[in-house]
């Protein structure tokens, strides 16, 4: 694999980089014109944007309540052994879960912090009952069903 060379970002990257983070459908053309550079000149910025790593992905946000998965839900989990062998089994295991949207590991009372996105409350339920306490190494888990969601997946500010 090819390593890149990664630079300093000028105005103009970081203006790129604010559209693309504001709208990832916006087209190169209105991109170029909102930065005031050339259509090719912007290609080649987004391009190497991409294979710097400054971007690491676009996709859509669905709206999670119009596909039945309007109950958001973070799970703190404390595990039984705090060893790099239950770590990476814990690890491994929530990955293979697609209703884990994030999953990170965090100082203070618990070992992972899991933003999990489900139907409902019986839903997440069945979800704990069946597979959450059962993930290797599990100890302890505590529940915050969110009640409102104040901001959810805001752009980096920078």
């Amino acid at each position: 694999m090819k390593e890149s060379v990664t630079r300093e970002l000028d105005r103009t990257d970081l203006r790129i980089l604010r559209l693309l983070q504001a709208d990832g459908r916006m087209g190169n053309a209105e991109i170029a014109k909102r930065v005031n550079t050339s259509a090719a000149t912007c290609h080649r910025r987004i391009q190497r944007l991409l294979a710097e790593g400054y971007v690491s992905g676009v996709r859509a946000l669905v709206a999670p309540e119009r596909v039945e998965r309007g109950t958001l839900v973070f799970v703190g989990v404390v595990l039984d052994r705090s060893t790099p062998e239950s770590f990476a089994a814990f690890e491994e295991a929530v990955r293979a879960m697609p209703v884990v949207l994030d999953c990170h590991v965090v100082a203070g009372d618990f070992d992972y912090f899991l933003k999990i996105r489900v139907r409902d409350m019986v839903d997440f339920n069945r979800l704990h009952g069946e597979k959450l306490i059962a993930l290797p190494g599990v100890r302890q888990t505590r529940t915050f069903f969110v009640l409102k969601e104040v901001v959810d997946n805001a752009p980096l500010a920078f």
